[in-house]
């Protein structure tokens, strides 16, 4: 591959970020406890009242941030940026508006842009959570942003 794109891999180990609009939270712990096994093998983030509920409720260590209207989405799309998390599931209220839309369509973003996996649904996250990369490693091709951003400032 060219170097447009530098190879980042992502560990055995997995740094898991959950979040859960208010009305999908009750399935998202569910979720949590369904794959308990799987999960206390990874490093898991979350946001504001969704990481102390799953904490509460599964006895999983969550590491929590910011409650999402209150910048906790912004905060997990900055750890994508760090490199500290490497996988998303969200289960996102498609049926309710929600104050803070425009965060969670910049966490959408980030984590494309980076490529990191992320669901937004039950389905997509059991898929995710029992693929055979749970337990490997697995090496993705991001872009190279400095060189672009060396490109575009030589031709500006």
């Amino acid at each position: 591959m060219s170097n447009d794109y530098i190879t980042f891999t992502i560990g055995k180990k997995k740094d898991i970020a959950l979040i859960a609009h208010d009305n999908e939270k009750p399935k998202l712990i569910e979720w949590c406890q369904e794959h308990y096994g799987v999960l206390k093998q990874h490093n898991l983030y979350g946001t504001g009242t969704t990481a102390r509920m799953i904490t509460d409720k599964t006895g999983l260590t969550v590491k929590g941030y910011n409650s999402g209207p209150l910048g906790g989405d912004q905060q997990i799309g900055a750890k994508i940026v760090e490199g500290v998390i490497d996988f998303v599931v969200f289960f996102s209220d498609p049926l309710t508006a929600q104050p803070h839309d425009p965060d969670v369509k910049a966490l959408m973003r980030i984590a494309q842009v980076y490529d990191i996996p992320m669901a937004i649904n039950k389905a997509t996250a059991d898929f995710m959570i029992t693929s055979m990369f749970m337990e490997e490693e697995y090496e993705h091709d991001v872009i190279n942003f400095r060189k672009s951003i060396k490109e575009r400032a030589e031709n500006m």
